[in-house]
């Protein structure tokens, strides 16, 4: 029979409590190695690392399940956007599982807490008059009949040295621009293949250049006292060099947290702002004491891990609304960020099925514990790394075999030999072993091994 979970960890009093956050991964196919070193695993490093320490610690995440990316898979696969979240989600978490992923939750997007958090933001930021109601322009399908949010349309990206012939209504694959799908040039409905035409539409915008001094005071501390890596700063000033701009927070859908305004109850949240508050409905989903970590700064310290194409959502979007709210919560302290992993030649993408997904990884019958020393050793921390096949096998065989595998067995052989030749399989005493010369040299180097690897973990 098995034994019941252990009972949710709460932030303890006088205790470092620290909570870990991995970038929700969309759940419209299987994650690649890129999805995994650049964010999941990462953040399990972390975590690992944060017990060891007697840190009170707990690893949020779950799967962004509601958007464009869901529907636009459910069309493909014939099924409703919920059956499709039911599929991938499982796959998530058994890729997650075979790759030792140690999350204290596991969740889902969809679940009901995400409605009950989202709305209760939104009505704090309607009451705080940082919405406002405004009129914008939107690409129509009159084939399908129906609004194209940004994932259902596909152009060419407008950026100037860019030119991607296949860029997304919402960002562009290559440069990473973000977009609105009227900036494409020749668009084309994803569905049906055909041109939409531009059509006025009202939706519910965030002031975030209202809330820019309070994001910017935000910003200016943290970003000092969290040690943020070069690469979040950098993504971070560029939005901010650019001029704060109202965002739209809803869209045209069916599948999303409903909007709680009459006259926008047939509209949705936007994605990239009901996303990052999965992380609060998750926790929500795993204590209904969710508020002690995420309403509770001074106590609780906010780790968050990601791509580099996800940082402005988490440094700009997210804090604004939390700001927006008035409320008292636990802010993001620390980011850590990934450049790129790409993929022999080219870029890991799971939208065009290109690269090495975890379902692959596990039929290659090469030990999880295996890909995880090669990712982290290929980490790319300050700068895309490239994964190969070769580099892969060549790594494992020069790294684990040569060196490491070939140490361990001569120093078991050399202690199995009989006596005479080795220790016959027992390892003799060593007396006054702490004083030796030796040993004090060693302990020394070891030491200032370990500080520096400690320091390197608190800044992850």
């Amino acid at each position: 029979m098995a034994s019941p979970p252990p009972p949710p960890k709460l932030p303890i009093p006088g205790r470092r409590n620290i909570l870990i956050t991995s970038a929700l991964p969309y759940v419209n196919n299987v994650p690649h190695l890129g999805n995994i070193i650049g964010c999941v695993l990462s953040a399990d490093v972390f975590a690992r690392y944060c017990r060891l320490r007697g840190y009170n610690a707990i690893y949020i995440c779950g799967t962004d399940e509601y958007g464009t990316a869901t529907e636009t898979k459910a069309l493909e696969e014939k099924c409703s956007p919920k059956e499709i979240c039911d599929k991938y989600h499982v796959i998530h978490d058994e890729v997650y599982k075979w790759f030792d992923i140690k999350f204290d939750k596991f969740g889902r997007t969809s679940a009901p807490e995400q409605t009950e958090v989202c709305q209760a933001i939104f009505h704090k930021l309607m009451e705080n008059k940082w919405l406002t109601e405004n009129t914008m322009q939107q690409l129509y399908c009159d084939t399908c009949e129906r609004f194209l949010a940004d994932r259902l349309v596909e152009g060419k990206c407008p950026t100037e040295g860019c030119n991607y012939e296949a860029a997304r209504g919402d960002q562009c694959e290559n440069c990473s621009k973000l977009l609105n799908p009227t900036e494409l040039i020749d668009p084309k409905c994803k569905v049906c293949k055909n041109a939409p035409r531009i059509r006025d539409t009202d939706h519910l915008f965030l002031e975030l250049p209202l809330l820019s001094d309070k994001l910017v005071n935000y910003i200016n501390n943290t970003s000092v006292a969290g040690m943020w890596s070069q690469n979040a700063i950098q993504a971070t000033n560029a939005w901010l060099k650019e001029g704060l701009k109202q965002r739209c927070i809803t869209r045209d859908l069916k599948w999303g947290v409903p909007v709680p305004h009459e006259k926008y109850k047939d509209k949705v949240f936007y994605v990239w702002f009901d996303a990052p508050i999965g992380y609060i409905s998750i926790t929500a989903s795993y204590t209904p004491d969710w508020e002690k970590w995420w309403k509770d700064p001074d106590n609780v310290e906010l780790f968050q891990f990601m791509g580099k194409d996800n940082v402005p959502f988490h440094t700009v979007m997210f804090p604004s609304t939390l700001l927006g709210t008035g409320e008292n919560w636990t802010m993001m302290k620390t980011i850590s960020v990934t450049e790129y992993l790409n993929y022999e030649a080219g870029k890991f993408s799971k939208s065009h099925g290109i690269g090495v997904f975890g379902n692959d990884a596990k039929t290659t019958n090469i030990p999880s514990e295996v890909w995880r020393y090669y990712l982290l050793m290929n980490r790319p921390e300050v700068s895309d790394t490239l994964f190969t096949w070769a580099d892969l096998q060549a790594k494992l065989n020069s790294e684990l075999l040569n060196n490491l595998g070939n140490f361990i067995n001569r120093v078991l052989s050399f202690v199995a030999k009989p006596a005479g030749g080795g220790y016959d399989s027992i390892i003799p005493d060593a007396p006054n072993a702490e004083s030796h010369p030796l040993t004090n040299a060693l302990a020394e180097k070891t030491n200032k091994w370990v500080e520096q690897y400690l320091e390197a973990m608190e800044k992850v």
